[in-house]
């Protein structure tokens, strides 16, 4: 059988691999390593959007797509009958973390404001001091899967405290559920949103979510841009009340006129709390691991179920 990869280097990072088993880099779809005929195991390129699922139907014998990213929703509700999607979850997790603790200091303590001051060569203390501090802070986590875990691992150190939400309650794990979140927004200084895209939390954040924050609060969204209601954001982020740190916009790129760009409470970056260098590693020995075990008929796992 063939394994379509999408990066060169993935031919040495996926090790030892079963007789029989041929891995070959397709990079872009136009530009394809040989026939389509009996690839039954595609990696599509990272944070490839709907247009890569195009290739879908070209692979007749096509049994498992192993995305290299923690969201699926590009692919969910795509997939041919009989294919399997697999997610990337763990993959990310470190990376993402650490973008989340990242922004949320650089966010309480201003730096933004300082790096703007030093393209302008000013001495900025005046006007930027006391800044604010993580520590004591009650930080609200929106998504209790591996990279929630991840992130609350990181910042337990700040001497913070934690309330955790999923999409439905664990008890057992004081987990709650999303419907809980009109009760829990006003009591946390930072919310950090990490759910997937789905039908249900497609706009999830929205002007009631918003105005549930209390004044001063930091939202940190390293999720995806659509979880979010960009109109929601833009009127109650311009009024100055709460803060927030962005990794993703919807839509993406974020337009050059948007108010976003140019508010001084909103960090932005394009997208790239994954893109690092340990990546690839991470990356492909997850894609090592699910295809021997695809080739020995074992049991998958990361598989995408409900858009998870």
């Amino acid at each position: 059988m063939k394994v379509w990869i999408p990066h060169q280097a993935g031919l040495d990072l996926v090790g030892e691999l079963p007789p029989g088993v041929t891995v070959e880099v397709a990079e872009r779809a136009d530009r394809l390593p040989s026939t389509v005929a009996d690839v039954r195991f595609w990696v599509p390129p990272f944070l490839s959007g709907s247009d890569a699922t195009a290739l879908l139907d070209e692979l007749p014998d096509l049994e498992v797509v192993q995305l290299l990213s923690a969201g699926a929703d590009a692919w969910v509700n795509r997939m041919p009958e009989g294919v399997t999607l697999c997610d990337a979850r763990g993959v990310h997790d470190p990376s993402t973390a650490e973008w989340v603790v990242t922004a949320i200091l650089a966010q309480l303590r201003a730096f933004p404001a300082f790096a703007r001051a030093q393209a302008q060569r000013q001495w900025a203390y005046d006007g930027n001091v006391p800044t604010d501090e993580l520590s004591g802070k009650r930080v609200l986590i929106v998504g209790a899967g591996s990279i929630g875990a991840a992130v609350r691992d990181r910042l337990a150190p700040f001497g913070v405290s934690f309330t955790l939400v999923a999409r439905s309650a664990r008890p057992e794990q004081s987990v709650h559920a999303v419907a809980e979140l009109p009760r829990l927004l006003p009591a946390a200084d930072v919310v950090v949103v990490l759910v997937p895209l789905t039908d249900e939390t497609r706009g999830l954040v929205d002007k009631d979510f918003l105005a549930a924050m209390p004044d001063g609060a930091l939202l940190v969204n390293a999720a995806r841009g659509p979880v979010a209601r960009t109109d929601a954001l833009v009127t109650e982020l311009a009024t100055g009340r709460i803060s927030a740190a962005l990794d993703v916009t919807d839509p993406e790129p974020l337009p050059a006129e948007s108010p976003l760009w140019t508010m001084p409470n909103v960090l932005l970056t394009p997208h790239v709390a994954g893109s690092v260098r340990g990546l690839l590693p991470r990356a492909y020995r997850l894609v090592g691991e699910q295809v021997r075990r695809f080739a020995a008929g074992e049991p998958l796992t990361n598989t995408v179920v409900d858009g998870y």
